[in-house]
């Protein structure tokens, strides 16, 4: 069998970070070296490819392998292969230690990548493949950033009955994931001599009184509403800024807030319960977008649909899973596209300087795909 192991590996060596995170014309920036890689295996194993420019320089790739017969449905595998930044270049270089593979990317999600993109050779070159199921491997760009990726297609229609996207899930079959709003709330005051703040409206202080009660008063409210698989929303002040300096009463004040949202919440509608839950009591603040230009929703897919059931029963996974973070998943079903999340890995090693993956997690993950995969029609 093709070893995702080996694959990670080469993978690993390969800089693929989300331009976003280093310095203009760094030469670790970008997808494009992963993506030629990964064209080259795929069609060493006769699956057709193509690259679809997402970004300038920036490509997803996508290998296909074609059924033997009439194309009746359309399985997508969607990891995505862009990283996070890194300490240090040594984090490009793999390193297998006691049945772990170290390196940036290992779980998030070079992992997934080496997963699906090994099953899915094996497959083709097995006497197995479906008869009429197409198999697409989309390797996505931009996911750590603003999954430019998974919106490029979105956007341009791509249909699928279903996406398997990438994240490391430790291999448990993910249905519902939270979304996720970041904001900026403002508060404006007067400016006034240090020696008189009695003549000014301190802006900060204002501000420090918002960010109590929404990360005490509101959060408990959160709570109170239930998901089966998510628990509940949650809120984070993440950072605050005011003031110029020590003797001027600071007439504006800013935080950032990120806001994970639960299915059956909308933006819209949590911005407005935000702002009416502050002015209830006696404040007032204004609301800015700091990073939602497009959404990123929560997840919610249905485990009764066919090709998930079957999914689930061919894992031995009694009920489906859910998870805190947000995915290239949530842009693809909110786009029409049935959508799980899938993969090795634990979202605690991910963006970490230690990342790593167990062997066992790769080898087990290919396994249980290839068997999804030779199952279909």
């Amino acid at each position: 069998m093709t070893s995702p192991a080996k694959l990670l590996q080469e993978l690993i060596a390969l800089p693929s970070v989300n331009p976003a995170f280093l310095p203009p014309g760094d030469s670790r920036a970008g997808e494009r070296r992963v993506a030629e890689f990964l064209a080259a295996a795929a069609a060493r194993a006769r699956l057709s490819v193509e690259f679809q420019e997402v970004l300038p320089g920036r490509s997803n790739l996508i290998a296909r392998l074609l059924p033997s017969g009439r194309i009746r449905q359309r399985i997508v595998l969607a990891p995505h292969m862009d990283t996070v930044g890194v300490t240090g270049d040594e984090q490009f270089t793999p390193v297998l230690r006691n049945g772990r593979i170290y390196g940036r990317g290992a779980c998030d999600t070079k992992g997934s990548i080496a997963v699906f993109l090994s099953a899915m050779i094996e497959l083709a070159s097995t006497k197995d493949r479906p008869a009429d199921t197409e198999i697409c491997f989309v390797a996505l760009v931009d996911e750590e950033s603003g999954q430019g990726g998974s919106r490029f297609l979105a956007k341009r229609g791509f249909k699928a009955d279903l996406a398997i996207v990438g994240e490391p899930t430790r291999l448990r079959i993910v249905t519902a994931h939270k979304g996720d709003l970041w904001l900026q709330l403002e508060t404006r005051g007067k400016a006034a001599h240090g020696s008189r703040p009695e003549l000014g409206r301190n802006a900060v202080h204002l501000m420090a009184k918002i960010v109590h009660l929404l990360e005490t008063d509101y959060a408990r409210q959160l709570r109170r509403r239930r998901h089966s698989l998510l628990r509940h929303a949650t809120i984070n002040v993440g950072s605050i800024s005011g003031g110029r300096q020590p003797n001027i009463v600071p007439d504006w004040c800013a935080i950032r807030i990120d806001r994970r949202t639960i299915p059956g919440e909308s933006d819209p509608a949590v911005k407005r319960e935000i702002l009416r839950f502050i002015r209830r009591r006696g404040l007032r603040a204004s609301m800015l977008d700091t990073k939602n230009e497009e959404p990123a929703p929560p997840l919610e897919t249905n485990p009764r649909l066919p090709l998930v059931r079957q999914f689930l029963l061919r894992a031995g996974q009694k009920k489906p899973a859910g998870v805190d973070f947000f995915s290239d998943a949530g842009v693809l079903a909110a786009a029409g596209i049935p959508s799980i999340v899938f993969g090795p890995g634990d979202i605690a090693q991910a963006h970490t300087v230690d990342e790593w993956v167990a062997v066992s997690q790769l080898e087990r993950g290919q396994r249980l795909l290839l068997r999804f995969l030779q199952s279909l029609p």
